[in-house]
């Protein structure tokens, strides 16, 4: 399979690239993304195929239908890692919760979060790759608290591989810092900046198109790639998961197979519901993809009247952090698929010159045959987390909590939906335990053991022995400062 580009191809890079190539330079022409020439369809006989399938099994036959050009030892070598999740043979437990909605837990592997299904094989094939072709890489990773942990945990110790990774200061819950500043890897570094992550990101879509930068890592002999969702790399192993999830309803007798579902995912950088998105094209039954925000909804307004404003906008600091961003990456590679290339670089250079795009009447019409979406307030997020602990015994983190909104003023409730947990409750035990108990500016700590005693849940070992552990990153920058930092760790 080849790919291609969400802006046009200028005459510095060539129409079209390998799998290897587009994740190693995941920056296309033009500042625009790579995707697909072309998804591979998955009808009814490949679902009923995998049907009895193990998660790994399903990914390896999905994988091979996109025929990327990643050697089957590698990429089994990559799945192997699902091993050292809770349930290794089930990965993602599917959980009936109230009579039509269902919730996919993405959350059981090293870094309690959404974000090790697909970075943990992705740094397995990226360091393959890079020692394959004798090359070595830095690999930035800008976070909003999930992507960092789980960068850092897979390509810790990894030949021909360096990691800078950038994350809000201040804006990240203890845990997700505590995961991050406590990695100990020779080839690790972690910068706070001070900032938001959408600062963090533009750094790192900056230095992805530098020639400065990039010749400078080049006389340290470095080439360069990102650990973010802007990387296909990422989205690849993301699409599994909604297939997976989809037959696990089968399989539980909570609907037919061919039944239409929604997918209802937290909104962040796009990357999840993309990942539903090209499912769907694929052959997965969706209903439509339902995009739950929490106070920085510019993606409910982008959905629901088609203009993405950003011109009097600010991230604000909310109870559901990994979702604090404005500038969605993955909404290009969806608008590359409805409207094209031309018009595609037309809206995305209007956002970046002038903070703001609209959509035409009949643009948004196609949009929302796809996608819906709404928001939920910090408050309204903790009296859902209470209410469905105290009604139905499901305890969920603040991210997942904005979806049990979207379900009830965007949803057919005729119609079963599937809501992605991005992450474990431990992860936002304060925030938790506020909404169970009522206590408030609790440390991390005591949220964890209060949690704990009022549901009756273990605290993961890797999570308690998180505060016992020295402080091994310690920088605190300004964002200005980050390519000089970068430079002098290398």
């Amino acid at each position: 399979m080849r790919f291609i580009q969400t802006r046009g191809a200028d005459a510095a890079k060539p129409q079209t690239v390998t799998f290897s190539e587009a994740i190693l330079s995941p920056i296309a022409s033009f500042g625009g993304l790579y995707v697909p020439e072309k998804l591979p369809e998955l009808g009814k006989e490949f679902l009923e195929k995998h049907l009895a399938s193990s998660y790994k099994e399903l990914a390896s036959d999905m994988l091979a239908r996109f025929a990327i050009d990643i050697e089957k030892s590698v990429l089994d070598e990559a799945l192997a890692l699902y091993d050292k999740f809770d349930t290794p043979a089930n990965p993602v437990p599917v959980v009936k919760v109230k009579e039509n909605l269902y919730v996919s837990e993405l959350y059981h592997g090293p870094t309690r979060a959404f974000k090790d299904m697909a970075l943990q094989p992705f740094g397995v094939v990226l360091s393959s790759i890079a020692q394959k072709r004798g090359e070595n890489y830095l690999i930035l990773a800008a976070t909003s608290g999930d992507t960092g942990p789980a960068a850092l945990e897979t390509f810790k110790n990894r030949a021909n591989v360096q990691v800078a990774c950038l994350y809000p200061q201040g804006g990240t819950s203890d845990v997700q810092r505590l995961q991050m500043v406590t990695e100990d890897a020779q080839n690790l570094k972690v910068i706070g900046i001070n900032g938001v992550f959408d600062d963090a990101q533009s750094a790192l879509k900056r230095l992805l198109a530098s020639v400065e930068f990039k010749a400078a890592l080049k006389e340290k002999n470095i080439l360069l790639s990102a650990a973010n969702s802007v990387n296909f790399g990422r989205i690849i192993f993301q699409i599994i998961y909604h297939i997976h999830s989809y037959l696990e309803l089968v399989r539980q007798g909570g609907i037919a197979m061919g039944e239409k579902v929604y997918l209802n995912v937290p909104s962040g950088n796009f990357g999840n519901a993309l990942g539903g998105y090209y499912a769907w094209k694929m052959g997965v039954p969706v209903a439509k993809i339902i995009i739950s925000s929490n106070e920085n909804n510019v993606l409910t307004r982008l959905i629901t009247t088609g203009k993405y404003d950003l011109r009097d906008s600010k991230v604000l600091n909310t109870t559901s952090p990994a979702m604090d961003i404005l500038k969605s990456s993955n909404v290009e590679r969806v608008l590359f698929d409805l409207f094209g290339e031309a018009r595609t670089r037309e809206l995305m250079e209007d956002l970046e010159s002038k903070n703001v795009y609209e959509l035409t009447k009949e643009e948004l019409a196609k949009l929302r045959e796809c996608f819906d979406a709404d928001f939920a307030t910090g408050a309204e997020g903790k009296r859902y987390i209470k209410e469905t602990f105290e009604g139905e015994g499901y305890l969920m983190d603040p991210h997942t909590a904005t979806c049990f909104k979207a379900y009830t003023t965007c949803c057919d409730p005729k119609i079963k939906s599937i809501v992605y947990s991005t992450a474990e409750w431990t992860k936002f035990s304060p925030v938790i335990a506020n909404a169970l108990t009522g206590e408030v500016d609790a440390e991390d700590i005591i949220a964890l053991e209060s949690i704990s005693k009022t549901a009756k849940l273990e605290i993961p070992a890797m999570i308690r022995a998180l505060f016992s552990k020295p402080i091994t990153q310690g920088t605190v920058i300004e964002k200005e400062d980050i390519e000089k930092e970068i430079l002098n760790f290398l």
